[in-house]
């Protein structure tokens, strides 16, 4: 299950073509439930892609830079550590 939540958001649709209406301040947060795929491949020269799919084919893609994929990995190995979520 997909979930986006657009905050201050609109659009104008004028003969095909999507406009935006207002100032430049929004903002959307995307949440992927449910998923049945993750992987992890190279994106570009120095960052890490991580690709979540569920099983109605929506796909969130999130990429990282090295040190930013080193903290969640530091946070996935304190849970493994703290929590029961991996027994």
């Amino acid at each position: 299950m997909l979930n986006i939540n657009f905050s201050d958001f609109m659009i104008e649709l004028k003969e095909g073509s999507i406009k935006n209406v207002g100032p430049a301040n929004k903002t959307a947060e995307a949440k992927l439930f449910d998923v049945e795929s993750a992987q992890a491949r190279e994106f570009g020269d120095k960052r890490v892609k991580f690709v979540f799919e569920d099983d109605d084919g929506n796909e969130v893609q999130v990429s990282l830079f090295p040190e930013d994929v080193r903290d969640v990995m530091d946070d996935v190995a304190a849970l493994e550590d703290d929590s029961r979520v991996f027994e």
